[in-house]
């Protein structure tokens, strides 16, 4: 790995401000996280959401607002150059749970330019 891509440790930074953007009012941080023509799919097989005001219009349509109630653990389970893979376990208050994939594309600044989710819900398999 050379200096200019991320390491484990950047990859997990990463994805504690991916939460505590989702946890915060608003998408205006969006841009610290995510190129301004990222993508973003929420399955292998979905169209991605492309640049910043989908991705906004997007967060803001998918969560139930900032204090949202719901736990989330991740790990970083490789990097390899710019890709990484994530594994996230997300328990809901409501009793909804979902493990999933990121394969996330980082840029040299350290921003997202190519999200994408495998996700795996109890009986959703």
């Amino acid at each position: 790995m050379t200096s200019d891509t991320p390491g484990h440790e950047a990859v997990s930074t990463w994805v504690d401000a991916y939460e505590r953007l989702w946890r915060t009012p608003g998408t205006d941080a969006l841009g610290e996280l995510f190129t301004d023509d990222a993508t973003y799919r929420t399955s292998p097989w979905a169209e991605p959401v492309q640049g910043l005001p989908a991705l906004a219009a997007f967060w803001e349509d998918g969560r139930d607002g900032p204090d949202e109630d719901f736990t989330m653990r991740s790990s970083v389970v490789a990097v390899d150059g710019a890709t990484a893979v994530v594994r996230v376990e997300v328990d809901y208050g409501s009793g909804d749970r979902w493990r999933d994939l990121w394969l996330l594309e980082l840029t040299q600044d350290g921003r997202c330019t190519a999200f994408e989710e495998w996700p795996i819900a109890p009986d959703r398999h």
